[in-house]
């Protein structure tokens, strides 16, 4: 284990400048409306839309690659996998890249690299839970001059001028901001190595940066105590620490009650490790929480655990919350909130923030109040019969929109494509409960009545996940990518941790010969009016992957279209949605697709180099719309490429 003080001090950086062109350094567009793509979802609402459209449904058939790249000499190795979104600044790329978080700079016009930071944190990084590209970074525009923000993975965050990628001096301490200090717990004997760190881009509006932080995966953790994820603002130009927002109340403050027995002291996690949103006019930030210590067990910290799971709007200026609303009471499915909130000024008149949820839920609010646009109503649900767990009585139920995804699993959703592969799924789904409820509860690996876990829908991955959504503000329709993949909840004893049950070891979600036990669709793309709340439409997200169709035990069966369980990314343009099949998942293809927004019809599919692995954002230079997306995996490494029309 590094200690604390060793691995505060430990962290040096270096910086690698490369001029290799000139470029016109214009102040012109901080906005999509002006041809940029300045924040990771494109702007502080997280629509992930642009109103460009030279690139339309007569022409989108004609996109080729117009450049790529090749990320594999950036870094100590060659880079397999980048999830990182670029942004779009005046003509300029700013990406992360390799396995350090390399920061540079891509005329976006020819792909050339103009310049490369690099940090060396040495032990600092051999340390860090979050390794990586990471998904994105932020820029911040002051009095003409351009800074690029970004968090290191060994938790440093770190301003560089936008022109040549050297540290801010007057940014912190020679340009970055330990985000060790201030840590909550983090000075106790039980945290000699600190279990934090951050793989999303900062936030970044109204003069204010703010943090959120990740932690390790919490299927099996090492412990009860962790380190609180707490959420932390700094002024943008200095550097200065502003304000802390505790996840994990204090006594006295508000959601300390909801806490009981002591588990507030020692718990840890709920953190933020989504990306966040804003609305810059009302000064409001929303802030999606994860969940607390303990992703399937939470016996050591009973009560509803605010503000874990929760929606929270704070000032951007004081970090008062505004209002929250917990979207589920003592999680124990690890259905942390996985994406930024989606703002919105819909056609009607209304005011909205969105949270799209792994749960397959769109959670809508009034932004300025917090109050439900539609009803969400306190409904039962089961408990279960894990020693020592705490259940909550009842849970939050959306009444509007209706799911976009499937929620629980029960007989009817296992496979009956021929009567043979039906009478072997129901076999080997047969040692295991089902849980029809969505919020089922995990069951021991070694029940007394002999199941080994609880099978559930969806995944402690989504649902959505991390990749959001997209919202056309002209349509108020939103478009949320989502998958389904069966989940098994099934809890043991770790004996290399102090909780009494985490996730079971030497059991697995069953197959029948390859196959998923559920039925397909396997991943999909909803379109959802939120004017109405009503549905618009909903497509599979890919053709039937091979490994299906051509199964031998599914010859001559009329299969539908199934899609492929992946996580796929969505930009959405005034003419089109566009979407590739993502990672994640067996099956997926290197294919591009553009949408009809109305119908959800393939108007075109594209080949790319190889599997999307960032999320695609588009913008224009010198009159040139482009779309840009990093592409990785099939054992070739990562690429930037830039699509554009001949």
């Amino acid at each position: 284990m590094l200690a604390t003080k060793r691995l505060i001090s430990s962290f040096i950086l270096s910086i690698g400048a490369i001029a290799c062109t000139s470029v016109a350094w214009s102040q012109s567009g901080t906005t999509v409306f002006d041809g940029d793509w300045p924040d990771h979802h494109g702007g502080k609402f997280a629509q992930r839309y642009s109103p460009l459209d030279q690139i339309n449904a007569e022409n989108v058939g004609e996109l080729e690659v117009a450049w790529s790249f090749n990320t594999g000499p950036i870094g100590p190795s060659a880079e397999f996998n980048n999830p990182s979104t670029p942004i779009a600044i005046d003509g300029v790329l700013y990406v992360t890249m390799g396995n350090t978080r390399n920061v540079g700079a891509i005329d976006a016009a020819t792909g050339q690299l103009l310049w490369l930071w690099r940090p060396q944190e040495g032990e600092r990084f051999d340390h860090a839970p979050r390794k990586g590209a990471g998904r994105g970074l932020s820029h911040y525009r002051s009095n003409g001059e351009d800074r690029i923000l970004s968090i290191t993975p060994g938790f440093q965050l770190v301003s560089l001028d936008a022109k040549t990628g050297i540290p801010d001096p007057n940014f912190g301490e020679n340009g970055s901001v330990d985000l060790f200090m201030g840590l909550r717990n983090a000075e106790d004997d039980r945290y000699d190595d600190i279990d934090i760190g951050s793989s999303m881009p900062p936030f970044v509006m109204n003069d204010v940066v703010v943090v959120g932080p990740a932690h390790r995966v919490g299927m099996r953790p090492r412990s009860k105590s962790n380190v609180k994820g707490d959420v932390r603002a700094y002024d943008a130009r200095t550097g200065e620490h502003l304000w802390t927002f505790h996840t994990i109340p204090e006594r006295g403050e508000v959601g300390f009650e909801t806490w009981l027995d002591g588990g507030v002291e020692f718990t840890g996690n709920a953190g933020v490790w989504a990306t966040m949103s804003g609305d810059p006019e009302m000064g409001h930030l929303y802030l999606p929480v994860e969940s607390a210590t303990g992703d399937r067990f939470g016996g050591d910290r009973p009560g509803d655990n605010l503000f874990a799971n929760a929606l929270v709007a704070v000032d951007i200026k004081t970090g008062e919350r505004q209002w929250h609303f917990q979207l589920i009471h003592h999680d124990i499915w690890d259905w942390d909130n996985p994406s930024a909130p989606v703002v919105a000024d819909l056609p009607n008149g209304r005011k909205i923030v969105m949270q799209v949820t792994k749960q397959n839920w769109v959670y809508t609010f009034d932004r300025l109040t917090g109050e439900p646009v539609w009803p969400i109503e306190e409904l039962p649900v089961p408990a279960g019969d894990v020693p020592g767990e705490w259940y909550a009585a009842t849970q939050p139920f959306p009444t509007k929109p209706a799911p976009f995804d499937r929620q629980g699993v029960s007989e009817d959703d296992i496979i009956d494509f021929t009567p043979e592969l039906r009478a072997a799924a129901m076999e080997a789904v047969s040692d295991f409960r089902f849980g029809p409820n969505l919020y089922t509860p995990p069951s021991l690996v070694d029940a007394a009545d002999g199941t080994r876990g609880v099978l559930s829908l969806p995944s402690s991955t989504g649902g959505a996940n991390w990749e959001g959504s997209a919202m056309d503000p002209e349509t108020g329709i939103i478009y949320v990518p989502s998958r389904t993949a069966l989940a098994l909840l099934s809890v043991g004893n770790d004996p290399d941790s102090d909780l009494a049950y985490s996730m079971a070891f030497g059991v697995r979600v069953p197959r029948v010969q390859g196959l998923d036990v559920i039925k397909p669709p396997y991943g999909r793309i909803t379109a959802i009016d939120m004017n109405t709340g009503d549905h618009v439409f909903q497509v599979a997200n890919a053709d039937t992957p091979d490994r299906i169709k051509n199964h031998p035990a599914l010859q001559g069966v009329d299969l539908p279209r199934t899609g492929v369980p992946t996580r796929a990314g969505l930009v959405l343009t005034k003419t089109l949605l566009f979407a590739g099949e993502g990672g994640g998942g067996p099956g997926a293809s290197p294919i591009f697709r553009a949408y009809d927004k109305q119908t959800g019809e393939i108007v075109a599919e594209i080949d790319l180099p190889n599997m999307q692995s960032g999320q695609p954002m588009t913008y224009e230079v010198d009159g040139k719309q482009y779309i840009a997306m990093f592409v990785s995996g099939n054992a070739g490494a990562t690429q930037l490429v830039a699509l554009a029309l001949p």
